[in-house]
């Protein structure tokens, strides 16, 4: 196939990044999240009140096909760190698998003319299809940010980029989503979703693409490195920054699907004006979008680990306390839900970095690197806690007498209130608990990097 474009020198592997890549690697993710944010909060509504499938069994098929999808995170990591082509590792899965990905979310937003036995049936394998085609473009991608550069604040300045393009994508999706649909189905809600999702291919593919033409891989593994899969899973479970990562992302996951997937319940049936999602969801958007912005410069003051600490306990607190307000408090409502944004931008753009640096740490330790492994078994980590989230939302309404677009019972309100505020801040409390333990401080990190740099530059001489 050629010679790959990635390379261990110590010099190009820690050279500062140019506007053009750090935009064109962050841009990928603004087609992600033309999927990700309407899988967060418009899939579960579309199954309950368009497609006409009961929440119970749309719970579990939800937990379901994400944990099937779940499994299938490592092996694509693993398959992409062996992958050799003259472009590098990760980045020609960004066009291999633009087109499957388009395909497959067109027919899981697709209503088919069968009973709800049949509807159910296909909600289970387009959805599972569309979640194996996002990850075998999403792992490599996660993957790339960790062999563009070596530097830990760069990478935190990339990642950066990649979400606010993220929180873009989903700020886009959040204030226009429902208008597509309408404008483009004529009256017709099962069509309009068809052609939304369908549009929203079209432009995630070309995000893909002009990742691929921006960037370059320039961290390649040692070059006498021959290591089996098992071997990258067993190095992956003697890191204990990444196993603390690991339990970090489910439970922070659990917030943010929870938070995002009940939000657009909470306004049409616990408040009763749904017509202001697009605004909630969109100024939300932008506060994430804004707090990721800001975290290159939070942290050159501030150490990652507390850092995150103190933003998901500020997180934890908000939620909790928003429940406490009446629901005719909508200008207080809406600001505590923006400010709950704000602190949780930064969690995406420190989470990824610190994966990165859990790559380097493997490195350091054992002489091996499995960059993709690293990124994707997280990530396990983040679709389990997305299916946990979504799947207590499912299960909660259907165990409270959920109904469909009909006016809810006073236990169904309250409990779709408890989802969007007590339960999540009470898991964001705890995901700040679990951040005490991860080890790799400013200090520790600095170590770890000038020591692999001197082992490079030792390689490259």
């Amino acid at each position: 196939m050629g010679k790959p474009e990635a390379t261990t020198a110590a010099g190009g592997a820690r050279a500062r990044l140019r506007l053009r890549e750090k935009a064109g690697y962050g841009i990928g993710d603004f087609g992600f999240n033309l999927y990700w944010a309407n899988i967060s909060a418009f899939l579960l509504i579309f199954y309950t009140d368009v497609m006409g499938l009961a929440a119970a069994a749309v719970g579990t098929m939800m937990l379901v096909t994400k944990i099937v999808d779940a499994i299938t995170d490592p092996l694509i990591g693993a398959l992409a760190d062996r992958t050799r082509t003259r472009w590098g590792r990760f980045r020609p899965y960004l066009l291999w698998g633009a087109l499957p990905l388009a395909v497959t979310g067109v027919l899981t937003w697709t209503v088919p003319d069968l009973d709800q036995g049949g509807r159910l049936l296909w909600a289970y394998a387009t959805f599972t299809l569309m979640m194996l085609a996002y990850t075998v473009l999403s792992m490599p991608y996660s993957a790339l940010s960790g062999v563009i550069t070596a530097d830990s604040q760069q990478r935190t300045t990339l990642i950066s980029f990649r979400f606010i393009a993220a929180f873009a994508g989903t700020t886009l999706v959040s204030w226009l989503t429902l208008d597509l649909v309408e404008w483009l189905g004529r009256g017709d809600e099962a069509l309009g979703w068809q052609l939304t999702l369908g549009l929203y291919g079209v432009i995630a593919a070309a995000t893909f693409a002009t990742v691929f033409l921006t960037t370059r891989e320039r961290i390649a593994p040692p070059p006498a490195q021959r290591s089996a899969v098992k071997q990258d899973i067993l190095d992956l479970l003697h890191n204990r920054p990444w196993l603390v990562l690991f339990a970090l992302a489910l439970v922070i996951m659990v917030t943010i699907v929870m938070r995002s997937g009940s939000l657009v319940y909470f306004l049409k049936y616990y408040i009763g004006r749904p017509e202001l999602t697009g605004t909630f969801l969109g100024v939300y958007s932008v506060a994430l979008a804004v707090g990721a912005a800001l975290t290159p410069v939070m942290t050159r003051y501030i150490d990652k680990r507390r850092l995150m600490i103190w933003l998901m306990a500020g997180v934890g607190v908000l939620s909790c306390a928003m429940y406490f307000v009446p629901p005719d408090r909508i200008w207080l409502l809406f600001s505590i839900n923006t400010v709950i944004g704000l602190m949780l931008g930064p969690k995406s753009p420190l989470a990824f970095s610190m994966y990165a640096d859990c790559a380097d740490y493997t490195e350091w330790k054992t002489g091996r690197r499995a960059t993709a492994m690293t990124f994707s078994a997280a990530t396990f980590s983040q679709k389990l806690g997305g299916a946990l989230a979504s799947a207590v939302i499912a299960w909660v309404l259907a165990g409270l007498g959920y109904v469909a677009n009909e006016a809810q019972s006073d236990a169904s309100r309250q409990g779709i209130a408890l989802l969007l505020t007590v339960i999540p801040g009470a898991v964001a409390l705890l995901a700040a608990w679990v951040m005490r333990f991860y080890p790799l401080d400013d200090r520790a990190l600095e170590q770890v990097q000038a020591d692999l740099q001197s082992r490079r530059e030792t390689t490259d001489e």
